[in-house]
């Protein structure tokens, strides 16, 4: 068969592709950006009308959509990405006659009352109304390697303390990435009931903070302590974090996960001839080393920067706003500073100490870590040239410029970016 897989770089999409692959289909990959061969260039954020996909569609015997955002931003939202360039395609694969479309949808979407759920809804109905072979395939929540929310919920494992919102009881059942692309392939084929929905879920129905629990004990790591957090704390939350850019708690995703996300296993397993993988072999022994450095080098690059940040932030206050202005030009006085230039380094140091503390939160990168550790160690060379007792001090003021040296090594080194 010939597939056009939309959303083909995206997580769910590229397992699917390389499914039919596997398969010996040929695959047709649609991605925004298209570099490579066997790719055509889509965007579900333009990609609006019917005429757009009609000649696209030549000699295409099915179609997978596996679009989908979980949270908006850059232009991209619910509406054009989840219905209304959806239901241009299927309109197009009427018209083209394609032989059967596969529309990847969510868990939830028959009823859950967010913009993302009635989004998917609005395509899915959209899609039943047709007159088209169709196959809706409605995963749980996805896991494998590569996906923005096992990432996440590895993560939060990985942390000594786990928060659990409202006591972490939200049932789930989450399902693994090979067996939805495995399904997908199994749907698409002609021998398979036409016109169907199905929910694809995992073999284990657990709690939030049983699937916490798993994937930290699957990484090798001892039990975590648990703090519970009231639902009012997290609706407060969500609603102050619904606005920030990129953030992955809003009131739609916590009211996605306070819903829960679980169905019964059967028709996975039908489809499957097999018991669908469950969430504790998700993370086998040979990737639970690699799994727990990688969770650990995010929060860690997290509790760092905050750190940093507080210091340069809390060293501007005081040096500009608390600390008598009188006793620092005196300190300033034994580098050989005095009167107007004294005061002028004062504040300038201030106000360059308040520029790191932002830029570290805003706009980190081994350029910005250098320049703090080049800052620090000029600060460091002139104290200890001019006022060499501060070595001796028993705080060790100049000291602990020791474990900020070695922060800003472990960040410049794991940093990609510039």
């Amino acid at each position: 068969m010939n597939v056009l897989i939309c959303g083909a770089n995206g997580f769910i999409g590229r397992a699917i592709g390389d499914a039919f692959e596997r398969a010996g289909h040929r695959v047709l990959r649609g991605v925004r950006h298209p570099v490579a061969a066997g790719e055509i260039g889509i965007d579900f954020t333009r990609d609006l009308d019917v005429d757009t996909w009609r000649a696209r569609l030549s000699g295409i015997d099915v179609v997978v959509n596996a679009v989908g955002i979980l949270i908006e931003r850059n232009g991209q939202t619910f509406d054009s990405i989840h219905r209304r360039a959806p239901v241009a395609l299927f309109d197009a694969c009427r018209l083209a006659g394609v032989g059967r479309v596969v529309q990847v949808s969510a868990l939830g979407a028959d009823s859950g009352d967010t913009r993302y759920f009635r989004s998917k809804r609005a395509a899915d109905e959209h899609l039943r109304g047709s007159n088209l072979s169709y196959q809706i395939v409605r995963p749980a929540l996805v896991y494998g390697q590569g996906g923005a929310s096992s990432g996440l919920f590895r993560t939060l494992a990985s942390l000594p303390l786990h928060l659990l919102p409202a006591g972490g009881r939200q049932r789930l059942r989450p399902v693994h990435i090979d067996d939805v692309a495995q399904i997908v392939v199994r749907l698409a084929s002609n021998d398979m009931q036409d016109r169907q929905t199905v929910d694809v879920v995992g073999a284990t129905d657990v709690d939030y903070r049983g699937m916490l629990d798993t994937y930290r004990a699957s990484m090798g790591l001892p039990p975590a302590s648990h703090i519970g957090i009231p639902a009012w704390m997290i609706d407060a939350a969500a609603m102050l974090l619904d606005r920030v850019p990129g953030s992955t708690l809003t009131r739609d995703t916590w009211r996605m996960l306070r819903s829960g996300n679980s169905a019964s296993a059967a028709a996975t397993s039908a489809l499957l001839g097999r018991s669908p993988a469950g969430i504790e072999t998700f993370i086998g022994r040979a990737e639970a080393i690699s799994a727990r450095y990688e969770a650990a080098a995010i929060w860690r690059s997290l509790l760092l920067r905050g750190a940093l940040a507080a210091t340069w932030l809390w060293t501007a206050i005081v040096s500009a706003l608390l600390y008598p202005r009188s006793a620092s030009l005196a300190l300033l006085s034994r580098a050989h500073l005095h009167g107007a230039m004294a005061v002028a380094l004062l504040y300038g140091a201030a106000l360059l100490d308040g520029v790191f503390g932002v830029a570290t939160l805003v706009r980190p990168g081994k350029g910005l870590w250098a320049a703090q550790a080049l800052t620090i160690a000029g600060y460091t060379l002139v104290i200890c040239a001019t006022m060499p007792d501060l070595l001796l001090h028993p705080f060790g003021p100049v000291l602990k410029n020791i474990p900020i040296f070695a922060a800003l090594f472990i960040l410049f080194a794991e940093d990609p970016r510039p």
